[in-house]
């Protein structure tokens, strides 16, 4: 399914930017800084790999490759990245090597990507086991560190490793279900402390105050990804199927809170609260996620409908022309929790309203790619691989079983690992 509209729009993205000042890195851009390695690059360029691998138009893998080029050296250094920040969301950037390393085989991003694994060795966990999302937020948990960390991790596991720590990754899916979702609505908070201390958790519970949509958008992605690059075999057959099992809770719980337009609101649970608004993209990673669910068969294939209602929700109301260009608008640029010297992020109604609504940021812009990466793979003879195949085979026989989390043996959101 093809949109020369969007299309056309990418296009402009790519003649704005340089390989050091991307038109999409508005964080950057605000600060007046070079973009250097960070999640941020990392959601565009993966987002521009997958469009290449849907279409076949080498353009973007071309853009891809030089500006990844321009920060990995030849003995696998990296510009602007240091293992010893233990920031998870540095590690997000490395699952472009993986692309590129399989595409062109230059061996320094092979040793670029032992190099962020490296990090993940050390990472500071948990006493549950989880990694800390940053070394400046010790002992804390977020939904975006999960995507950030996991998929990277899961395929260095597979192809590299002999699925040596499959059980440590699965381990911590499982800590996040148990600590960190809802029992109500079955939507999972922002943050978790392990430790109860920092300011902006409950002293019980260890959680921040809100459920909030990139982050849930993040955690989804996090989920459909690790399985999508899990072998599981017999040995992990069980863990498997369970983390299938919280990805369809989760998609089945994000539905409820889906608005008539096709978006979700930037507080899913407090929609008809001013000044809540329908946000981007969150809306925009989960059309990603309902579309490649429904196309690799873990998600029923209706579930698609809800996927191009997200995606042409959000182009119908944000997309826009300016000036004689395209640009996409209701993009949260940023937010987190603390840290502890930062009292206004503490996680309230009040300071989710209170960040940025911007335009063209790649936190919009790359996961509505990755949804049109989708779009492009309708109706494709090829679109799927062996291990596609095999996922899909795997879900068949799963829903045999519970029939689309409907009819499981658990009682809702029990999963058993």
């Amino acid at each position: 399914m093809q949109m020369p509209i969007f299309e056309k729009y990418i296009d402009e993205l790519l003649e704005k930017s340089t390989l050091d000042v991307p038109a999409w890195n508005i964080e950057k851009a605000k600060a007046g800084q070079k973009a250097g390695w960070n999640y941020i690059d990392g959601c565009m360029i993966l987002a521009l790999l997958e469009i290449y691998r849907a279409t076949g138009e080498k353009k973007y893998y071309e853009f891809a490759d030089a500006f990844i080029d321009h920060r990995v050296m030849e003995d696998g250094t990296i510009a602007g990245y240091r293992v010893e920040e233990y920031n998870i969301d540095n590690v997000n950037a490395g699952k472009t090597l993986f692309a590129l390393y399989e595409i062109g085989g230059r061996e320094k991003y092979r040793k670029a990507i032992d190099l962020i694994y490296s990090q993940l060795q050390g990472q500071p966990r948990t006493a549950e086991g989880n990694f800390w999302h940053k070394k400046i937020y010790p002992n804390q948990v977020w939904l975006d560190g999960m995507y950030m960390g996991q998929p990277f991790y899961m395929e260095y596991e597979t192809k590299f490793n002999k699925r040596e720590n499959y059980a440590d990754i699965f381990r911590q899916f499982a800590s996040v279900v148990k600590n960190m979702r809802d029992q109500e609505t079955g939507l999972y908070y922002h943050g978790y402390d392990a430790s109860r201390e920092i300011f902006w958790c409950d002293r019980e519970t260890g959680l921040s105050e809100n459920f909030w949509l990139r982050a849930l958008g993040w955690y989804s992605m996090a989920l459909l990804d690790t399985l999508y690059k899990c072998e599981p075999g017999q040995e992990y057959r069980a863990a498997y199927d369970n983390l299938i099992k919280v990805f369809i809770d989760l998609v089945d719980s994000m539905l409820k809170f889906q608005h008539e337009s096709g978006l979700w609101y930037q507080l899913p649970a407090l929609g008809g609260r001013e000044p809540n608004y329908l946000e981007t993209s969150g809306s925009s990673i989960m059309a990603y996620c309902l579309l490649k669910g429904a196309r690799l068969g873990i998600l029923p294939e209706s579930y698609r409908e809800y996927g191009l209602k997200a995606f042409h929700g959000v182009c119908n109301t944000y997309l826009k022309e300016k000036d004689g260009h395209l640009s996409l608008g209701g993009i949260c640029l940023v937010a987190g929790l603390g840290p502890a010297d930062n009292l206004r992020r503490d996680g309230s109604f009040e300071y989710y309203m209170s960040e940025p609504i911007v335009e063209d940021d790649a936190k919009g812009v790359g996961p509505l790619l990755l949804a049109y990466s989708e779009l492009r793979r309708l109706g494709e003879q090829n679109c799927g691989s062996s291990c596609i195949r095999a996922v899909s085979q795997d879900i068949q026989m799963l829903q045999q079983d519970f029939g689309s989390h409907k009819n499981q043996q658990d009682p809702p959101g029990q999963f058993r690992f």
